[in-house]
């Protein structure tokens, strides 16, 4: 858990009234109890009306659903696995799931309360995910995929020192799973980061 203070209109946004400060960043792993709050959050946070009042939407390049509660169950449920949540008071506000894949650290499904995006929870979120990837499961190495069109998205990750390895996979067309695509020109593209 870390204190800091942030804008007011931040605090404004996370519904704390008064002075601009707002209640520490608390983290935990989710447990079973947790996975539709989950899914409530990382589906407004990529998908729909509601994803636009945040920068990180994918509303016009997906339709469909972004994830499901069996896949946040598996998730959790898996060893060397883990949905982290952030909370501010009794709030969700971010979660990401942050995993051991292929001998190294992989962070996925890092979603953020759309009208709370550009707040610093994101980076805060990312540093605690680095921090349990390398110190709780002796990792090296961080990964994640995202789709190679999300120029603005990867370039955020550049900023936190992620780099494109130039690995490329194949979006699953019919997969309903990762969503219903809205283009045909969707790929995954792997960038990494040494803890």
């Amino acid at each position: 858990m870390s204190w800091q203070k942030e804008p007011a209109t931040a605090s404004a946004a996370s519904g704390d009234a008064g002075n601009g400060w707002l209640p520490p960043l608390a983290f935990r792993a989710a447990t079973p109890a947790d996975a539709g709050a989950i899914v409530a959050l990382v589906e407004s946070a990529y998908r729909g009306h509601v994803s636009r009042a945040g920068w990180t939407t994918e509303a016009d390049l997906l339709d469909g659903r972004r994830t499901n509660p069996d896949d946040v169950l598996a998730h959790i449920a898996r060893p060397r696995s883990q949905v982290l949540l952030a909370f501010r008071g009794d709030a969700l506000v971010a979660c990401a799931h942050v995993a051991v894949e292929d001998g190294a650290g992989y962070f996925g499904m890092f979603s953020v309360v759309p009208t709370l995006q550009r707040s610093g929870l994101g980076k805060a979120m990312m540093a605690e995910a680095e921090r349990i990837a390398r110190d709780d499961y002796g990792m090296l190495v961080m990964r994640m995929t995202v789709i190679d069109v999300r120029d603005e998205l990867i370039a955020w990750y550049e900023r936190r020192g992620y780099r494109r390895t130039g690995l490329k996979k194949p979006f699953p067309y019919g997969d309903e799973r990762f969503g219903i695509p809205l283009r045909d020109d969707l790929r995954f593209e792997v960038l990494e980061k040494t803890l």
